[in-house]
This record gives structure tokens, C-alpha cells and sequence, in this order.
């Protein structure tokens, strides 16, 4: 027998962490491509904190991108992708072009989800980490 669950200890998602190839190539991405905002920079560490006003994107810079193995799915433990919620059907398909237009590479493009209550796509975005974009239908 399971013993009782408790109530959750936290509240929800302060920030998500992406290590990246080239911070300056990703913080653009997300300044540019997504209309992120940057809330501050830490040159010593490299690092940049953007945010879409609801969620806060911390990109770090890895010590050396030459040294570094990209993302494996199916071999790495540790964040498979982020997900982005998107306002609608359109919105995602504005999303795709954009990013697409940005230097992403597109995993797949705006496509119903399996369980068809949602539209998604995926890419990785320019200095490395997977990124999925969600629209609910």
C-alpha cells in the first residue's frame, strides 16, 4: 500500500536553466525571435535571465561549446525540452515561421498532438536546447 500523498511543498516554476553553446546567438533568439525581455546579465559567469513576462529563462553560457555533446534524448538524463504555451492555432503557425526565420532547427512543424487536445511543434533553437511550442485546441 502507497502511503498518503502530501500537499505539494512548492508553487510552481520560479525559472528553467538552459546551458548553451553561444549565449549571445541564443539570448537573441529569445529577444528577438520571441519577443523575450532581458530581466539581467551576469558577464563573469556568462549568463542572461529572459522572460515572456510569466516565465523567466535562464541561459548559461558552457565553459566550452568545442568540449560540449549535444542533447540526447534518449541517452542524457536531465531536461528533455522546454514548452512554451502558445494563445492559439495561428499564433503557433506565426511561431514557427518566426523561429524557423531565426536559425532553428525545426524537429517537426505545427502538428496536432497524439491525444489531439493540442497543436505543437519542436525545434532546437539556435546555441542548442530543444524547445516545444503548445497551443490547446
Amino acid at each position: 500500500m502507497l502511503p498518503e500523498p502530501t500537499p505539494p511543498m512548492t508553487l510552481g516554476v520560479h525559472h528553467v536553466g538552459l546551458s548553451v553553446y553561444d549565449l549571445a546567438t541564443a539570448r537573441s533568439f529569445f529577444e528577438h525571435c520571441l519577443g523575450f525581455s532581458l530581466i539581467r546579465e551576469m558577464p563573469a559567469y556568462p549568463a542572461a535571465m529572459v522572460t515572456d513576462g510569466k516565465t523567466m529563462i535562464s541561459l548559461w553560457q558552457v565553459a566550452d561549446a568545442a568540449q560540449s555533446a549535444p542533447f540526447d534524448r534518449r541517452r542524457n538524463v536531465g531536461l528533455h525540452h522546454v514548452a512554451f504555451l502558445v494563445e492559439s492555432p495561428e499564433k503557433l503557425e506565426a511561431v514557427y515561421a518566426e523561429v524557423q526565420a531565426g536559425g532553428a532547427t525545426i524537429e517537426f512543424a505545427p502538428e496536432p498532438r497524439a491525444d489531439g487536445k493540442a497543436r505543437h511543434m519542436m525545434c532546437t533553437i539556435p546555441g542548442g536546447p530543444r524547445v516545444e511550442f503548445v497551443t490547446l485546441i
